[in-house]
């Protein structure tokens, strides 16, 4: 997910997509533990999209307090 497409959804759809990303970087480090994982590069992806929300999603809340 690129910072572009981040910065263009709503607080609320951050949020959404931030739990839906959580929530798949749990089933994924689960696959890893039970050796059923095939691509261990997504789990980086996923941790870069989960710090990219949430690094927009806080400068958003800056700039609304400004």
């Amino acid at each position: 997910m690129k910072a572009s497409d981040v910065r263009a959804l709503s607080a609320d759809q951050l949020n959404d997509e931030l739990a839906k990303l959580k929530k798949e970087q749990f089933n994924l480090r689960f696959q890893k533990a039970t050796g059923q994982l095939e691509k261990t590069a997504r789990i980086d992806e996923v941790r870069k999209d989960i710090a990219r929300i949430k690094t927009i999603a806080r400068q958003k809340a800056a700039e609304a307090k400004a």
